[in-house]
């Protein structure tokens, strides 16, 4: 489908990466991360964008306006925002934070008139305390999906055992072997190549001595070697795949902000995703972006950001989706094909694509990735347990047919309770909701919108 240059943005859901930090160290197996701080240039960064997209969607002259939204005073009906608050430690969150300065930056109309009619200006010139729901990785697999997934190691395992990746192993040897003199002892392997390129990259920015002394083409060679590395490791050849478990596992987010767009009685116009690198990885592979542009099959920059726009074609219709992606200082957003088709792509399309792969419940990442113990899975694992053990009754075979239908109602109760109880489980009709971890995704049904 080609693009309607006519046609009205109804939302948009984004997708943004944190700014600059300090060092990061992650496991190259476990992908077990170290915690860090974001940096001045990384408020900054984010600050920036944030900017750039209130002037894109928030400024009633702009032709990406999004109609109705507040264009001062942040509008909490009309706006989700959720961080990651896992990898990275808190960089993700306080990135998404400076992002919604910019967005929304301090306003003198930020004020309240108290009875005795004084009026009282917020703090700093009017500063708005944005909402952002942080996602705890032991509580949601929401958005980082590969921590504790026990078959997407299995997954990275066989990535370095490949043949494929002994290949790249000796072609790279020479080159790594020169590169000890600037990486303070850590080791040169090829599975260790996030943290060669990333301990380089962040003294590049931040360290005079480091960046004078480094050969000119050494970072950029480091760099393309680190984005073939994590793009294996964070992509599969099926769309399903474990390797693209970081996007699967945030795909409801995604789903959940069309869904917020198109609610006709209460629609939330923006939505806001802040996460890391991975993601995005996966997110390009399962959309076929990354295929049909070899530059994007790697790390995003600090400050990327992906801005799925959803708009209301001239000639009427469904709703359809333009893929536009801005790699943190390029100066806009460039728009891309995706899912093999050309222009805008119909929103039940992106729907069938995605929502069949698409990992909504902890019950489900539990399964997929193997794990009984971790992030909520343990709670399941007790609640199935006390179930079997409650059908299991000690009565005779006329009695337990007299009980059976009674029995399967208190074990389901039991079990609901359970999970509930944990926080794994919540029941409720999907809507608009401040949180959505946990939960699920669901497509309205009988006339509602999608």
């Amino acid at each position: 489908m080609s693009q309607d240059t006519d046609n009205q943005l109804l939302g948009v859901v984004l997708l943004v990466r944190h700014g600059d930090r300090q060092g990061f160290y992650q496991n190259p197996d476990t992908y077990t991360a170290t915690a860090t701080q974001i940096t001045p240039l990384g408020n900054q960064q984010e600050f920036l964008l944030g900017s750039y997209l209130r002037s894109l969607y928030l400024n009633e002259s702009s032709p990406s306006y999004i109609p109705g939204m507040s264009t001062g005073l942040f509008n909490p009906s009309q706006v989700y925002i959720q961080a990651d608050f896992g990898d990275e430690n808190g960089v993700i969150y306080d990135s998404c934070v400076s992002l919604t300065q910019g967005l929304w930056p301090a306003t003198l109309s930020n004020n309240i008139t108290l009875a005795n009619g004084t009026m009282i200006t917020a703090p700093l010139g009017g500063y708005q305390y944005i909402p952002i729901e942080t996602v705890d990785p032991n509580l949601s697999i929401a958005l980082e999906g590969f921590t504790n997934c026990n078959t997407f190691n299995t997954h990275t395992t066989a990535f370095y055992n490949s043949s494929i990746f002994k290949e790249m192993a000796a072609q790279s040897a020479s080159f790594l072997d020169s590169l000890p003199p600037y990486l303070n002892g850590r080791s040169v392997q090829l599975e260790n190549m996030w943290n060669i390129y990333d301990f380089m990259n962040v003294n590049d920015i931040h360290n005079a001595t480091f960046a004078q002394a480094l050969p000119p083409t050494y970072l950029a060679q480091v760099q393309t070697l680190a984005n073939w590395h994590e793009y294996n490791v964070f992509s599969d050849q099926s769309i399903g795949g474990i390797g693209n478990i970081a996007g699967l596992a945030m795909l409801p987010s995604i789903l959940n902000g069309f869904a917020d767009i198109t609610n006709s009685t209460n629609p939330v116009q923006l939505s806001i995703t802040a996460i890391s690198y991975k993601p995005f990885i996966s997110f390009f592979n399962m959309t076929g972006v990354a295929s049909a542009n070899p530059s994007l099959a790697g790390i995003v920059n600090y400050a990327a950001a992906v801005a799925l726009e959803l708009r209301q074609p001239s000639e009427g219709g469904e709703p359809v989706i333009r893929f536009n992606f801005k790699n943190g200082s390029d100066a806009d957003f460039v728009t891309y094909n995706f899912l093999n088709r050309t222009g805008d792509v119909p929103l039940s399309a992106f729907i069938d694509a995605m929502a069949p792969i698409a990992i909504n419940t902890t019950a489900a990442w539990c399964s997929v990735c193997a794990n009984n113990q971790d992030s909520g899975c343990a709670a399941l694992a007790l609640a199935t347990e006390q179930g079997e053990a409650a059908a299991r009754p000690k009565i005779s075979p006329a009695g337990a047919g007299v009980l059976g239908a009674g029995l399967t109602l208190i074990v389901v109760a039991l079990m609901g309770f359970t999970l509930a109880f944990f926080g794994v489980l919540t029941i409720s009709r999907f809507g608009r909701r401040r949180s959505r971890h946990p939960g699920t995704f669901e497509l309205k049904k009988d006339g509602e919108s999608i």
